[in-house]
């Protein structure tokens, strides 16, 4: 079975000429690195943290993240860490996933292995109606082009219902059993303000507000430091979807020897249209 792409012709197009525009454009936009990638793949990367909303909006964030990773070393796997916006608990998937631009095929000794390491469940059905990893696969699919064939996922959503550092393990565990390289996608956009989301903390100097907001979370980000992260947000409300693999990530770089990790763009969607009575902060960060 294959799971099919649920928000193309609404996050990002249908049409795959139109899609790979779209990307092409995230590149060159003001708000993303303004180039594409460098043919050199010499980096180091272990992870990255990039954004899941609308193309239009968090295409030049994710453009940040995956250019970083198209200079960077090719790995096995890339472990794809999203979220439940439905609330549903932590599972994985063993389905291939299909977009406008091919499939993307799904290690699945992998994740069976992760499953008893874990101790988490596939919920197919969990993965089919969620955009936070679905919206990174364009992305992935457009920087490895040319060794498509060669790559493969492993799709989870990870929630509070567990440890996120215990899920960290598991999956450095398995990474260890395989004899995988590999790197990790922690897939969240940060601060979502206004009354759309329930969500308004000040209403006075909209912009710089919520850039201090989420700015201060990034600063934990950079240190990898999950618990402070954690606490920082449950302090201050901050509505950053992704929270759990955020920190799942910071943790699973960490045990796989990443030592800092690097903010390379933060923006709002208020830049975007220029208006912030309801806005999203979006926030592409690298972990080396």
């Amino acid at each position: 079975m294959t799971r099919k792409p649920i928000v193309a012709g609404m996050f990002y197009p249908n049409d795959p000429e139109e899609l790979i525009n779209q990307i092409n454009d995230s590149f060159h936009s003001k708000f993303g690195p303004e180039t594409l990638p460098k043919n050199k793949r010499t980096k180091e990367t272990r992870g990255i943290i990039s954004p899941h909303a609308g193309y239009q909006f968090s295409g030049p964030g994710a453009a940040w993240a995956y250019k970083e990773l198209a200079e960077s070393q090719l790995p096995d796997i890339y472990i794809m860490l999203g979220l439940s916006h439905s609330g549903l608990p932590s599972c994985t998937s063993l389905e291939d996933w299909e977009t406008p631009l091919g499939i993307v095929k799904t290690d699945k000794e992998f994740n069976k292995r992760l499953m008893e390491n874990a101790n988490i469940e596939q919920n197919e059905e969990a993965h089919s109606q969620e955009h936070s990893i679905e919206v990174q696969l364009p992305f992935l699919q457009f920087i490895n082009k040319g060794n498509i064939n060669k790559i493969k996922i492993a799709p989870i959503i990870v929630s509070g219902d567990r440890d996120y550092k215990e899920i960290a393990e598991a999956i450095v565990k398995t990474i260890k059993q395989t004899g995988k390289k590999a790197i990790i996608i922690a897939s969240s956009d940060f601060t979502h303000y206004g009354m759309n989301y329930r969500f308004i903390p000040f209403s006075d100097n909209v912009k710089e507000n919520l850039y201090q907001l989420d700015n201060k979370a990034i600063k934990e980000i950079e240190k990898l430091n999950s618990k402070k992260f954690i606490d920082y947000i449950e302090k201050t409300g901050a509505t950053i979807c992704g929270r759990i693999p955020i920190a799942t990530a910071i943790e699973t770089c960490k045990l796989l020897g990443a030592k800092k990790a690097k903010l390379l763009k933060y923006y709002t969607s208020g830049d975007i249209v220029n208006n912030y009575s309801s806005a999203v902060g979006y926030g592409a960060i690298s972990i080396k």
